[in-house]
């Protein structure tokens, strides 16, 4: 995909000093940025919120907060960052609300070989951008429509008050959104705001 970064920047948080070292020396040969290296769940949350990487690479089992733990803080307070566990635990499994809360990708299997580490952390920063792109266009969907309820709503006040018709009332509003240089809806929120005994 021509938009994919072919460099990620990934923290890495797994408490065995020697795997870590491995997974950073992978990381590195994949052509990957390791922007930090730690050793437990709440060096990981704080590292994250301070470099805001493109993935967090989280081992499932860490003293102090979980991986799983330090994934949902994460996920929270970084939306856009993929997030990546990794397990030595061969039975472990994600129960579905832990993949909700933890916005998690993928649970990996240590070792992980390197071409399933690059395609995963690929897939996991690219499902990442897309569900921040997604939860972005519904937030400004929302906006779009309670903006245009406001706009009706003033229109409506507007005709009572002046007994313009709707076009009439509309033009109105327009022309006062101009001359203030202000928002069409900040000036619906005027109109129903100095309606005796009203508020938007």
């Amino acid at each position: 995909m021509s938009d994919f970064p072919t460099t990620i920047r990934v923290l890495v948080a797994e408490d065995n000093a020697l795997e870590r070292s491995t997974l950073v020396d992978l990381l590195g040969a994949l052509g990957h940025m390791v922007v930090a290296e730690v050793a437990s769940g709440a060096e990981a949350i704080t590292c994250a919120q301070q470099l805001t990487p493109d993935a967090v690479l989280l081992d499932v089992h860490m003293p102090g907060a979980s991986g799983v733990e330090a994934a949902e803080a994460i996920a929270h307070a970084l939306p856009g960052t993929a997030v990546v566990l990794v397990t030595g635990d061969l039975s472990m499994t994600l129960s579905s609300a832990d993949v909700m809360r933890s916005t998690a990708v993928a649970l990996l299997a240590k070792p992980t070989p390197p071409t399933t580490l690059d395609a995963t952390l690929r897939m996991a920063v690219l499902r990442a951008r897309e569900l921040l792109e997604a939860r972005r266009e519904a937030a400004e969907a929302k906006e779009q429509l309670e903006a245009r309820k406001l706009i009706e709503r003033a229109k409506g006040m507007l005709m009572r008050r002046t007994g313009s018709t709707e076009q009439e009332a509309y033009r109105i509003m327009q022309r006062s959104s101009q001359d203030r240089s202000v928002r069409m809806v900040d000036i619906a929120r005027a109109v129903i705001d100095s309606e005796p005994g009203m508020k938007s």
